[in-house]
């Protein structure tokens, strides 16, 4: 009488279970590669502040950086004071753009060299032109700002008589019913909004701006990989000029659609 477990066996020894272990394996094998291939394409998640345009540009601008490099990105957008809590802590991966005086005030965030883009803080006016020269020109009268905007804070330092509130569109509706003197924001920004909200014959800028600022790309510490790969795409696009152009172009086609239905700022 034959061992059921040796029938069918020429050899006369127990078959092997390797073929059946074979395809539980494979199987396992599979599901890790396709796990680590998400985790590796999972988007970064970069702070972006709204109701700012060159917020949108420099946004426009990193998309195409990090397309360079097949990395996915995803812009959430947090009012500037929050973003910089969310960014520092890692919460966030980095933010769109900030002066690079964040880099001492957040250790934590990395300012990425070259620039991608630059801000000209100016002064708004609803009824009367003051002469402008600088910051010290404007420290005699009533002075809105938005709270977390470093360069507005910063060029505001010790001035006595500064309102900061939470975004733009507040700032110069502010500024339009009179209850400020003067809206201080970046000049680009500024008219795309006063465009958006319809307020053209009643709020102009003052010019020359206050002040010319170079803005830098920010990435948490965590993401300190990135950095030497973002920044290289970053200064190949500047040398071949293509940086430049990106960014007029983005500026202009934001400033042309301001005021139409579905504009992004």
């Amino acid at each position: 009488m034959k061992t059921p477990w040796l029938s069918g066996s020429p050899s006369g020894r127990r078959p092997t279970l390797a073929p059946r272990l074979a395809l539980p394996c494979l199987v396992l094998v599979c599901l890790m590669l396709l796990c680590g291939r998400a985790e590796a394409q999972q988007a970064l998640r970069i702070a972006r502040i709204p109701g700012f345009p060159d917020q949108v540009v420099g946004a426009g601008i990193l998309k195409e950086v990090y397309r360079r490099l097949d990395i996915p990105v995803e812009f959430v957008e947090v009012p500037a004071k929050r973003a910089l809590l969310l960014s520092s802590t890692g919460q966030l991966d980095g933010e769109v753009h900030r002066i690079i005086d964040v880099e001492r005030a957040y250790p934590s965030l990395i300012a990425l060299r070259p620039p991608i883009n630059y801000i000209e803080p100016a002064a708004f006016t609803k009824s009367f032109v003051p002469a402008i020269n600088g910051w010290a020109s404007i420290q005699d009268y009533d002075i809105g700002i938005v709270q977390g905007v470093g360069s507005s804070e910063a060029g505001t330092r010790g001035m006595k008589r500064v309102q900061a509130v939470a975004d733009q569109d507040t700032l110069l509706k502010m500024l339009g019913a009179g209850r400020i003197e003067l809206a201080v924001t970046d000049l680009f920004s500024g008219r795309v909004r006063i465009k958006s909200l319809q307020l053209e014959m009643r709020i102009r800028p003052l010019l020359p701006p206050l002040q010319r600022i170079n803005i830098h790309h920010y990435l948490h510490q965590s993401r300190g990989d990135l950095v030497p790969k973002v920044e290289a795409v970053i200064r190949a696009m500047e040398s071949s000029g293509e940086l430049a152009a990106l960014r007029e172009n983005l500026r202009q086609k934001i400033l042309d659609a301001a005021g139409r239905p579905g504009a992004v700022p």
